[in-house]
């Protein structure tokens, strides 16, 4: 019974896929709720028969209480035992089932699809933001809007139909049992309903704000937790816990007094109805009495009258909580939006097709990239890169080569300018068979909290173990590989490396990420200080399997050590975000410029202050 309910809806099915998003309320839930729209329509047919029953049992109990005084113990059961017993068996058995069917499409269907369906969506998009997005944000908080708004979400389909519509009709129900035993016991029914109504909307208007408030005030705490957590090897190292503990306190501080302001709404909300309900309780039940007195109403209308009213008043409780909780969770799905129904800005152009690589001739034509700032990254870059050719990328930090090479993968689209590979502009191709064409090593190379293998195998996903080992033998990684074992007891090949790979040392993770590279063998390659972590002996073995790895293929190296580039086919020097120099190694030292006095003045293999100074 279980797998039935549990598979009406696929999770994971197809969907019209857009870049952006509704960015409003109920637009952005609408798309969700089309897959789940014979459901929804079921659960609230049995949640307003289930609410009928409720209450018919209630208009039940005084005709019950009327029958027995109408016809004696000696009678009732032979005048009305066969509509008793009826009753009994519609109460043991179809009540039942109308409340599992409920319950299973609430507990069994919806909460745990309508949640990993936008769990799930949500992820698919998020993930295809460009860098730069990610970059203005932090992770922690991203993942937690990811976490918090499909629990969010589901748990406010669940309270509407849970508790609006069973409310909805307990309500309409009582109304009309009430104007049956008499059309007098309705006024302070209606009278109450319109105050009730009028408290819900003071309550829900006050708690969607202050929910939404907490919401980014706890956002606000997990990112400054985590951002301390990402980074405690700097926390450690500078012995700032103080600092850190002030910092997410001044956040922990904000959320709480933001929920105690939430709370207050609450607090007076309850208030409120405590005194609503019993001007209720003390209208209805004395008007049915004074009926009574005067023979207007039967007993059972009394009793029923009664009973229906203390059920009014325990359910409005529940509903007015119902109510906040629903406007809360719709208060962390907006909060939620901000994240997740961004447009993804950085897409595909329409009709686009794979790149064509044939022999990985790269042009750049008048390229300028600010960021948007209008001033830094590169301003009208010409290179053209010829097929085969290696090429040194040097310059001070913020002249412009990891700009440049941002732009050549498409984490970002140039602004002016354009990029080609054998003819064709890379931003009319797909940005996936782009940067299948390139590997690319990077100064700190982060690698996957998983397992070595994995790591490697990231590369290319398709390759099986003897092409993974050689890979791994040809970044000298192999060895130490085979060393490894985790807490977990997994060891070798197997064992996982920690977040971004913290549990190895800075050389290990360059070692692995340079296997990586190698496995996937792509025709370009860039190397980000791609040695920096290296030790010298390290370093050395490394640069041997490079160059062997070189072989065939477009190469741009970037390295402020210019004795790892001094032999590649050209070296351009970037300044000020323009090619200031371009050339040999040899021609450049001849030509006295701007490189000559880097090498020069280099201290240790890199580009000092003393560089940069005499360069000015």
């Amino acid at each position: 019974m279980f797998a039935f309910f549990e598979n009406l809806v696929d999770p994971y099915g197809p969907y019209e896929q857009t870049d952006t998003p509704p960015r409003k309320l109920w637009p952005f839930l609408k798309g969700y709720v089309r897959p789940f729209r014979k459901v929804f329509a079921a659960t609230a047919v049995l949640s307003v028969v289930a609410a009928f029953a409720d209450v018919a049992l209630l208009w039940y109990l005084g005709r019950l209480i009327d029958l027995m005084a109408a016809t004696g113990p000696q009678q009732f059961v032979s005048a009305h035992g066969v509509e008793v017993a009826m009753v009994a068996l519609a109460v043991l058995v179809l009540r039942p089932l109308i409340l599992v069917g409920n319950v299973a499409l609430l507990h069994n269907t919806i909460l745990p699809n309508f949640g990993t369906m936008i769990r799930w969506r949500a992820h698919r998009h998020v993930i295809r933001q460009p860098v730069g997005w990610f970059e203005s944000d932090f992770a922690g908080r991203i993942a937690n809007r990811i976490m918090q708004t499909p629990p969010a979400a589901g748990d406010a389909v669940f309270q509407t139909f849970d508790a609006m519509a069973f409310a909805s009709v307990t309500v309409v129900g009582a109304g009309i049992m009430l104007a049956q035993a008499d059309p007098r016991l309705l006024l302070p029914l209606v009278v109450w309903f319109v105050l009730y109504m009028a408290l819900v909307r003071w309550t829900v208007r006050r708690a969607g704000p202050a929910s939404k408030a907490s919401s980014d005030a706890r956002s606000a705490v997990t990112g400054r937790v985590v951002d301390a957590y990402t980074n405690i090897h700097s926390v450690k190292l500078f012995a700032h816990h103080g600092r850190e503990l002030d910092y997410a306190r001044e956040a922990i501080e904000h959320a709480r007094s933001t929920f105690a302001r939430e709370m207050r709404i609450v607090t007076k909300m309850d208030l409120a109805l405590t005194m609503l309900n019993g001007m209720l309780i003390v209208w209805i039940t004395a008007w049915a009495v004074w009926l009574w007195v005067q023979g207007s109403a039967t007993a059972g209308t009394v009793a029923a009258a009664t009973a229906l009213v203390l059920r009014l008043n325990n359910m409005t409780y529940w509903i007015m909580w119902a109510f906040t909780s629903l406007v809360q969770a719709l208060g962390v799905v907006q909060e939620g939006m901000e994240t997740i129904a961004q447009p993804v800005t950085l897409v595909d152009a329409p009709g686009a097709k794979a790149l064509d690589f044939r022999k990985g001739l790269i042009e750049i034509q008048g390229v300028s990239h600010h960021y948007g700032r209008g001033s830094g990254g590169l301003q009208d870059v010409a290179l053209t890169i010829r097929p085969g050719e290696k090429i040194g990328l040097v310059g001070r930090s913020g002249a412009g080569k990891s700009t440049l090479v941002k732009l050549m993968l498409r984490f970002y689209d140039c602004e002016a300018g354009r990029i080609l590979i054998d003819g064709q502009d890379i931003a009319q191709v797909t940005q996936d068979s782009l940067r299948r064409q390139i590997g690319m090593v990077q100064q700190d190379s982060s690698l996957m909290h998983r397992s070595v293998r994995d790591n490697i195998l990231y590369g290319r996903p398709d390759a099986g173990d003897e092409a993974m080992i050689a890979a791994a033998r040809q970044a000298e990684a192999h060895e130490f590989i085979l060393t490894l074992e985790d807490p977990e007891g997994r060891k070798g090949y197997d064992a996982h490396v920690g977040e971004r790979g913290v549990k190895l040392s800075g050389g290990q993770r360059q070692r692995v990420a340079l296997a990586r590279v190698i496995l996937k063998d792509a025709p370009i390659l860039i190397l980000d200080e791609a040695t920096s972590a290296l030790d010298s002996e390290a370093e050395a073995a490394i640069q041997a399997a490079l160059y062997g790895v070189m072989k065939g293929k477009t190469v741009i190296a970037i390295a402020h050590r210019l004795s790892t580039i001094s032999a590649m086919d050209r070296i351009v020097v970037l300044d000020g975000g323009h090619v200031a120099e371009e050339g040999s190694h040899a021609a450049l030292l001849a030509r006295n410029g701007l490189y000559a006095r880097f090498w020069a003045r280099q201290s240790g293999g890199f580009l000092g202050e003393d560089a940069e100074e005499a360069a000015e």
